[in-house]
């Protein structure tokens, strides 16, 4: 998904970037970052801030942001439950 597409599903649901971060308590300009450097590229985030930002906004949208993320996910919320 484009960085392009994300700001579309968000549009589609009344929100954009800025809003998606004030109401996940992240800095806006950290979240256009990330969305600008992952979105699209297939790259795997390897901070913990960008792979929340990432997690968080693609649940917000319906739809995974980078590809593999349903994976990484699910991956998370198992070392989580252990």
């Amino acid at each position: 998904m484009t960085p392009n597409q994300v700001r579309a599903k968000l549009i589609e649901r009344n929100s954009n970037l800025r809003r998606f971060a004030k109401a996940n308590n992240y800095e806006a300009r950290t979240v256009q970052q990330v969305v600008h450097r992952y979105a699209g590229t297939g790259r795997v985030p390897r901070g913990i801030t960008t792979f929340n930002i990432l997690r968080d906004l693609s649940k917000a949208i319906g739809a995974p942001v980078i590809d593999g993320l349903e994976e990484l996910i699910k991956t998370d919320n198992e070392e989580k439950t252990v």
